[in-house]
C-alpha cells in the first residue's frame, strides 16, 4: 500500500474529528486517518503540494485544482509548501509513515500552526492543535516509556 498527501495533510491526520466537506470526503479521511495513526501500520506516502488521496473524495476536486473558492487551489497549495519545507521534506518524494510520523512529532509545535496554516478555515476549531499537542506527548511517553524499561 502507498498513500499520496498534500504536505498539509500530514498535520491534518493528527487533529482530525470527523468534520469535512461531504460525507464522501470524511468517510475518506477517517480511513487515511485510521492508516495513520495505526502504529502497527507501516507504509510509504508520496508528500505533494498538489491534489491527494483525500481530495479524490472531495466535492472541491476540479479535477486537477481545488474549487472550493477563488484562489482556494493556490492558497492550499502554499500552506502545502510551508508544511514541506517546515519539516524539510522534498515534494514527490516518498517516506515511510512511521519517519513522517517521528518528523512532525518532534518538529511542529501547535503554535506552528498559526503560521504553517495560516487561512485555513479548519485552524480556528482547535482540533489540529490539539491533535499536534496530543502527538508530542505521546512522543514524550514512548521515549520516557522506552528509556525505564
Amino acid at each position: 500500500m502507498e498513500r499520496t498527501l498534500r504536505g498539509h495533510h500530514l498535520l491534518c491526520v493528527h487533529g482530525f474529528q470527523g468534520m469535512g466537506y461531504s460525507p464522501g470526503f470524511i468517510k475518506k479521511m477517517e480511513t487515511i486517518v485510521d492508516e495513520i495513526r495505526d502504529e502497527e501500520k507501516d507504509f510509504p506516502i508520496r508528500v505533494v503540494a498538489d491534489l491527494d488521496d483525500a481530495c479524490g473524495a472531495c466535492p472541491h476536486n476540479g479535477g486537477t485544482v481545488c474549487m472550493a473558492s477563488e484562489n482556494a487551489d493556490e492558497r492550499i497549495k502554499s500552506m502545502d509548501i510551508r508544511v514541506i519545507e517546515h519539516l524539510k521534506l522534498e515534494p514527490g518524494k516518498l517516506y515511510r509513515k512511521s519517519k513522517l510520523v517521528h518528523w512532525t512529532a518532534k518538529n511542529v509545535k501547535p503554535d506552528d500552526l498559526d503560521t504553517l496554516c495560516k487561512n485555513c478555515s479548519w485552524l480556528s476549531y482547535g482540533v489540529c492543535k490539539a491533535g499536534i499537542e496530543k502527538l508530542r506527548e505521546e512522543k514524550v511517553q514512548r521515549i520516557v516509556k522506552d528509556k525505564f524499561h
